[in-house]
């Protein structure tokens, strides 16, 4: 029987880029959220020996070389299984937007794959799998807010947020992560780990203020303060500072959303998507309706955290 599942995005909350490693990858710093937007993948395991890929967007490769056919061909070797499987990407997420796309349709194309043989991957074993396909796969097995080290591919599971109203406008060009890492190394000497340290205790700083108080709904003066207090922690996103002076519509649409009412604005990743918070939905449709009006391709959605994620995975 088919297995279909929500593949969800995520957004990065702030991103620091450390020095280069000796195996070529920079250590990196963020804060991972998983947020409502998603796929849908669909696994069927029927008998053979094959992996094939269907989707009807040509910018998704199916071969040996999408993120899907790896998380199944490792899959089968850890369980020791011989099927012929295959996957459905129903994309609605953007391609190499900077939201983890691919990487969350690896991660839901293993748990789908999972249910459909009734076999479940030891944890260890997914974290293995998920770190050998890319850089921001493990963050996907938790859901929630994560805190991302390494390469990115170690992921920190933190105590949730209540859901934040999002703006995500995704404008219609390619950011090339190899060429922006490549720029960052011009820009700037090697961060060094003390930097990497101050972005550790203003992300706790910011954490301890929020989440101690254990309000459970974010409302009102109190997603204010939330959003206010993430604002003067300074954090922000290392790849801004490459990726504007080279696309400039990127930073218009970062500037368009702070005028429109955004409490926290920035790039995801290395982009191109860049994401707007609001204190509540009512001013975040507002200022889509805005941002579509003036010709930017603006969406309404959340953060999810990680109960609902793990619910409406599988729903």
């Amino acid at each position: 029987m088919p297995i279909s599942v929500r593949s969800f995005a995520k957004i990065n909350i702030g991103l620091q880029i450390g020095p280069r490693r000796p195996d070529g990858f920079h250590d990196l710093r963020t804060l991972y959220t998983t947020i409502a937007l998603h796929d849908h993948i669909t696994v069927e395991v029927r008998a053979g020996d094959a992996i094939e890929l269907h989707c009807t967007d040509p910018r998704v490769p199916l071969d040996a070389t999408n993120t899907c056919h790896r998380a199944a061909e490792l899959a089968l070797k850890a369980l020791n299984r011989r099927a012929r499987i295959l996957v459905t990407i129903n994309k609605h997420l953007p391609v190499q937007g900077g939201l983890g796309a691919a990487s969350s349709n690896a991660i839901a194309t293993l748990f789908a794959l999972e249910k459909a043989l009734n076999q479940q991957l030891p944890g260890k074993t997914r974290a293995q799998i998920a770190a050998e396909i890319g850089s921001d796969l493990n963050l996907f097995l938790y859901g929630g807010l994560v805190l991302g080290t390494g390469r990115g591919e170690e992921a920190w599971p933190l105590a949730d947020l209540p859901p934040i109203p999002l703006v995500i406008v995704t404008p219609e060009v390619g950011v090339s992560t190899p060429k922006a890492f490549t720029a960052w190394d011009a820009l700037t000497a090697p961060a060094t780990s003390v930097t990497m340290n101050e972005f550790n205790h203003s992300v706790y700083e910011w954490l301890d203020s929020t989440v101690a108080s254990g309000v459970p709904a974010l409302s009102g003066d109190r997603a204010e303060t939330l959003l206010l207090d993430l604002v003067r922690t300074g954090i922000s996103n290392d790849f801004e500072r490459v990726v504007f002076p080279e696309i400039p519509e990127l930073r218009q649409v970062k500037c368009a959303l702070e005028r429109e009412g955004a409490v926290y604005a920035s790039l995801s990743g290395s982009g191109s998507t860049l994401y707007g918070m609001f204190r509540t939905t009512q001013e975040a449709n507002r200022a889509a309706e805005r941002l579509s009006a003036a010709g930017m391709k603006a969406v309404v959605t959340t953060t999810l955290p990680r109960e609902p994620y793990w619910r409406q995975m599988f729903e």
